[in-house]
């Protein structure tokens, strides 16, 4: 039966400790697996990786992912993809937010999704940046 996130208000369903599923997951609301899961997951809700919990997929794709457990896949998130301390991510993964905890384990490349083309902070001299801020009466 699903539990009620009282926060939210939003249903979750659990994959108990004891349970090990192989296949393929869709799901609306949110899924937490506390137990081991292999094959392929595409779904529009959230997901949360449990500590302990082991997730082997081909692919995930999901609105939002949370891992506190070890994940091994490619994983596209439409939001964000948040990795808690102690979890082990192997993979790629695209997300429009990511959040690396200390003590985390990532093993993938990263790629930045919706973010806007004309940002580019990275690529910008210093002195342009100084005068920009000096303009604006920005005190440096």
């Amino acid at each position: 039966m699903p539990k009620r996130d009282r926060k939210n208000k939003t249903e979750i369903v659990i994959l108990g400790k004891t349970t090990s599923f192989t296949g393929f997951l869709k799901f609306a609301t949110t899924l937490r697996v506390q137990g081991s899961f292999r094959g392929t997951i595409e779904a529009t809700g959230d997901l949360i990786v449990d500590k302990d919990a082991v997730v082997d997929a081909d692919h995930i794709m999901v609105s939002s992912l949370t891992v506190f457990g070890s994940i091994s896949g490619t994983v596209h998130a439409q939001d964000k993809v948040d990795m808690m301390s102690g979890a082990i991510v192997h993979g790629d993964v695209s997300a429009a937010r990511l959040r690396i905890a200390d003590g985390v384990l990532f093993e993938g490349k990263c790629k930045m999704t919706n973010v806007e083309k004309d940002v580019e902070i990275f690529h910008r001299p210093a002195e342009e940046i100084k005068a920009d801020l000096q303009r604006s009466n920005v005190r440096i």
